[in-house]
């Protein structure tokens, strides 16, 4: 078993990516720019905020945070991401979910314009991604592709499995899978004989949000295996979808948790910023 370590690629990409903004700085007289909006006071998403904006500076980006407060209206948030979407020293804007309840995700997100969604959650760019044409990809898939490519693996007329089908996970992964020329199967909570499924997979990808779901009995011997996942226990330790002590033992490759995917969500969407920002330059 080899363990893949997000950790250190992520660190790899920061230091790859300081480079480009560098470059990028002196070739324009400007730093490229992250504005990254947090409405409320959501513990997680001020946690996420203060990691992301950390990250940015490593990587040379400047960020501009916003905080809304929790009784933020719908018009306030949208006159904001207008004043952003028309500032030049921004080049990709970042709204922080989940949103207060009085508040249409939805619609507050179709208000970023689709050269600066470095979210990749618009369905402009969920539709390139779909025909197969370049887009700006949601980061945690995006982070997984990127890790496969590093290690090496190959995805190539492998069969690969992905546990969950949600918008910013699930549906992309199974899209780059599928432009990667994978054969891909995607199971949910619907899905008759899911350890079956599970067992045909040569890449196994796991993002539903249920501790340990994935257990060494719902893997084949040799399989690649991916946890997306990011659980509390009881006793409050981080744990993925996968049962990590029991399922190494069968994985040729594995991802931790933490120190797997989640660094590279964030190392993806840094590259998704300056990827903006050298193609609207």
């Amino acid at each position: 078993m080899k363990l893949i370590d997000g950790k250190q690629t992520a660190a790899d990409i920061r230091a790859e990516l300081k480079l480009r903004t560098t470059t990028f700085e002196k070739k324009y007289g400007k730093k490229v720019g992250l504005a990254v909006i947090l409405i409320g006071n959501d513990p997680a998403s001020q946690v996420y905020v203060r990691n992301k904006i950390k990250a940015c500076e490593e990587a040379g980006i400047r960020s501009f945070a916003h905080y809304l407060p929790e009784t933020a209206s719908e018009e306030e948030a949208l006159s904001l991401i207008d004043a952003l979407s028309a500032d030049e020293n921004v080049h990709g804007i970042l709204v922080q979910l989940p949103l207060p309840q009085q508040l249409s995700a939805e619609k507050i997100l179709a208000a970023i314009p689709p050269h600066k969604d470095v979210d990749g959650f618009l369905a402009e760019n969920i539709g390139k991604l779909a025909l197969g044409e370049e887009s700006t990809v949601a980061c945690t898939p995006l982070g997984v592709m990127e890790l496969l490519k590093r290690y090496q693996i190959p995805v190539k007329g492998k069969r690969a499995v992905v546990l969950g089908r949600s918008n910013i996970v699930g549906r992309p992964m199974a899209l780059l899978l599928l432009n990667a020329d994978a054969t891909v199967t995607v199971c949910h909570s619907k899905t008759l004989s899911l350890k079956e499924e599970c067992l045909r997979a040569d890449i196994l990808v796991a993002a539903i949000g249920k501790p340990k779901f994935v257990t060494a009995d719902m893997v084949k011997e040799g399989a690649v295996v991916i946890d997306v996942g990011i659980n509390r226990t009881e006793d409050g330790k981080l744990c993925g979808d996968v049962d990590f002590e029991n399922v190494k033992e069968k994985a040729s490759y594995i991802t931790p948790v933490p120190g797997g995917i989640g660094p590279m969500t964030i190392a993806m969407l840094l590259t998704n910023v300056v990827k903006a920002a050298e193609k609207n330059a």
